[in-house]
């Protein structure tokens, strides 16, 4: 099961008691002050984890508390440090404070770790309020409590290119045939519920991640056909492949081809200016090829969306395809550093 959106509790340790201790030995019968330091409670660790790719442990689970410190004791013994609760999840989930929905952290790497709740400290013993004014201090500190607080955790997609399009033109097919990733596949509309990801090696030295979108229908941004869950997936990549089928009436398709990028824009501004490559697909029940493919030309030319004819199913324009995609994502990728490199200039 496919989860994405959670949301949990969690506490961090509270520190341990300092001690009220008095040093009793045979020839010092009136010792000074040697009671020890509470221990530090532990802390909850959110960390991320390439292996993980949902959040369905968390969805049985809700609750989570690390280990508390120890008292301190005589002797100037320390209470021992509660034990971290080190909590792993995808790459790629942002956390939250589900009270305020205020972003804590995004966990964006392999082992890249957040406290998302601070330990409590430890109480001082008697032995730390020693003075020359107080030579036997009969008190100590309660240790501090951790912090505790409900999180929510939100799983976006990591991928380069997100692939998007109407229900049943092939999303599912193309990813199968480009990766080694193997979506449910079948010839009716909504066979793809939850996204996929694929990587896709071009050879040894590029390659890039792709996600499988389920279809889009009107009123996504909205919730509709669970439109928020998935559109929020898309977020992060770098370039669209917008696949066409091929198949449906001219009128259809420039509709549906508005009412994507509609969605798109209510949901969020900045995924219309992410590039776009359309891909008109199903070419392989289509005679007229050429035809069809130069009225596509003439109308997405004028919009700046490079047009690529394939046929997911066959096999067809696939390689071209991926030309075309490594190349954007390359260009993308050095105007991302030297723009990095230009506002280091300006610090």
């Amino acid at each position: 099961m496919f989860v994405d959106q959670v949301k949990i509790y969690v506490k961090a340790g509270d520190g341990g008691r300092g001690c009220v201790s008095f040093r009793r030995e045979k020839y010092i019968p009136r010792g000074g002050p040697d009671g020890g330091d509470g221990g530090n409670g532990g802390n909850i660790i959110i960390e991320g984890d390439n292996h993980l790719h949902t959040l369905l442990d968390f969805k049985y689970k809700q609750h989570y508390k690390a280990g508390k410190g120890a008292g301190g004791e005589g002797k100037n013994k320390h209470g021992k440090r509660g034990k971290d609760y080190i909590l792993k999840v995808p790459i790629g989930t942002v956390i939250k404070n589900a009270e305020t929905s205020e972003l804590l952290f995004d966990i964006t790497k392999e082992k890249e770790r957040f406290i998302a709740a601070k330990r409590g400290i430890g109480g001082r013993g008697n032995t730390r309020f020693k003075s020359s004014t107080n030579r036997s201090p009969r008190f100590a500190e309660d240790g501090k409590r951790g912090e505790d607080l409900w999180l929510e955790l939100e799983l976006k997609l990591l991928a380069d290119v997100g692939l998007i399009g109407k229900t049943n033109v092939g999303k599912s097919t193309l990813l199968s045939k480009i990766s080694s990733s193997r979506p449910k596949i079948a010839e009716y509309p909504f066979t793809t519920l939850i996204p996929h990801l694929g990587v896709v090696k071009l050879d040894d030295f590029r390659s890039f991640v792709a996600a499988d979108i389920p279809g889009l229908i009107k009123g996504a941004h909205k919730g509709k056909g669970l439109g928020i869950q998935f559109l929020k997936h898309i977020e992060r990549t770098k370039l669209l492949i917008h696949l066409i089928d091929v198949t449906a009436q001219w009128a259809n398709i420039i509709k549906d081809f508005k009412m994507i990028n509609s969605e798109l824009h209510s949901f969020n501004k900045s995924l219309c200016s992410k590039p776009q490559i359309i891909v008109l697909n199903k070419i392989d029940l289509i005679q007229d090829i050429k035809g069809i493919e130069e009225n596509y030309q003439a109308y997405f030319a004028k919009k700046d969306y490079p047009v690529y004819i394939t046929s997911a199913k066959r096999g067809d324009g696939i390689k071209t395809l991926l030309l075309k995609v490594i190349e954007i994502l390359e260009k993308i990728e050095k105007e991302q550093k030297n723009q990095k490199k230009s506002k280091k200039a300006i610090n």
